[in-house]
Formats: structure tokens, sequence, C-alpha cells
């Protein structure tokens, strides 16, 4: 029966996933460990089953507590960003795991992925997910994203799935000499930018990428 879930059937099913699969690279993306893996990976089951037969829309759904799952897109955008010019990555810091179907991405592309969220509903229902498929590479941290993980610092990744106005200091300090950042910048409600900055001997090297719209980046738990 779970098997089944998992494979989805109808607007759930593998065919569906390969159409998403087909739009995305029709959209740009052109990293194939990206592609594989979100072929592969149910963003049916991240979601509530009244939206379950959306799941392989390009768009953006509504998960509780005013958050969203990411667009399709954007979640193979930030990935292959992240990966771009690696063959992998060691550790990864995630700041917003939301409904953790980023999280799976990365967990199977990535040696180790450390999640925080500030929701705590959403994390638990995230390790749920993540137990469905079986991921043993993701530790979770019920926490202010704006902290970070110091305990596991440094990251060779950091990706956040939320908008500050301003990058948190501390995210900064907890990136390694040569890792990358994926984070959108700006406010709420005005011009927000994908942004990859690698940190480098002697500084910050940043880049700007796609226009986006992400929730806020706010501070304390809930």
């Amino acid at each position: 029966m779970m098997q089944r879930h998992l494979q989805g059937s109808g607007m759930t099913s593998q065919r569906t996933r390969d159409r998403l699969i087909a739009r995305l690279v029709e959209e740009g993306i052109a990293d194939e460990r990206v592609l594989a893996v979100m072929r592969t990976t149910p963003r049916h089951i991240f979601v509530d089953e009244a939206l379950a037969s959306r799941a392989y829309e390009d768009t953006a759904l509504p998960i509780g507590y005013n958050q969203t799952i990411s667009q399709p897109y954007i979640v193979a955008r930030m990935t292959e960003l992240l990966l771009e010019n690696v063959e992998t990555l060691d550790k990864v810091l995630e700041i917003g795991t939301g409904c953790g179907y980023q999280t799976a991405i990365l967990a199977q592309l990535v040696n180790e992925v450390y999640s925080v969220e500030r929701i705590l509903p959403l994390q638990k229902k995230a390790k749920v997910h993540t137990e469905l498929l079986t991921l043993k590479n993701i530790r979770y941290s019920y926490s202010d994203g704006g902290w970070g993980w110091e305990e596991y610092a440094p990251f060779d990744g950091i990706l956040v799935a939320a908008a500050p106005s301003e990058i948190p200091e501390a995210l900064l300090q907890q990136l390694a000499i040569g890792g990358v950042m994926i984070i959108p910048v700006g406010k709420q409600g005005g011009d927000q930018t994908l942004q990859r900055i690698t940190r480098t001997e002697s500084g910050f090297y940043v880049e700007e990428f796609d226009s986006v719209i992400f929730v806020p980046f706010l501070a304390g738990k809930e």
C-alpha cells in the first residue's frame, strides 16, 4: 500500500513526473543529477492530499503556517547552482526545512544535510516525509535559522529557503573556505534576487541570478 502511494497514480504518476522534468529542461535546468533525483522523488507526499493532484505542476503550493513548498523550477535551480562545478558536497546546511521536499532532494545529492526549521509542526511533518523515503543522512534542528548550526560548521554549502533583506552574518561565518551559499535576498513584496555567495580566502564573491519570490526570513521559533 505504501509503495503504491510513493509511486503515485493518475495525476501523481511517474508519467506526470516525467512531464514536469521535460518542462524543467525546457526552462533551462541542465544538471542531469538534479533532474534524475527530481524525476524519482514523489513530490505529492510532501503536500496535503487535497493538493496531491497539483504536485507536479511547476508552481509553489501552500503547506500551512503561511509557508509554501517551493516551485519545482526553483528547487532545481537552487540545487543546480549549489552543485555547479563540483561532483558532490560533504556537509550542507539548509535553512528552512518546510515540508522537507528540498531536504529530500539535497539528501540524495550530498553526503550530509543539516536542516534548520523554526516552525515545529512543519519540522515534524518533514521528518515523516523523509523517513518514508528512508533517507538516513539528514539531521534536524528546531531553531532560529539566522543562527545557522554552529556545532557542525563549517559547511561546504548552505541553501536558504527564505529571503532576508540582508544575509545573516552567522551564516556567512559558518561557510567553509571555497564553500557556496544559495540564498534569495530582498525585501518582502519587493525585488528579490537569487544569489550565490562563494567564500574565498580574502572574503566573499557574490553572483546574482534569477528574480524570485520567497517568504520572508523571520527570527525566533514558533
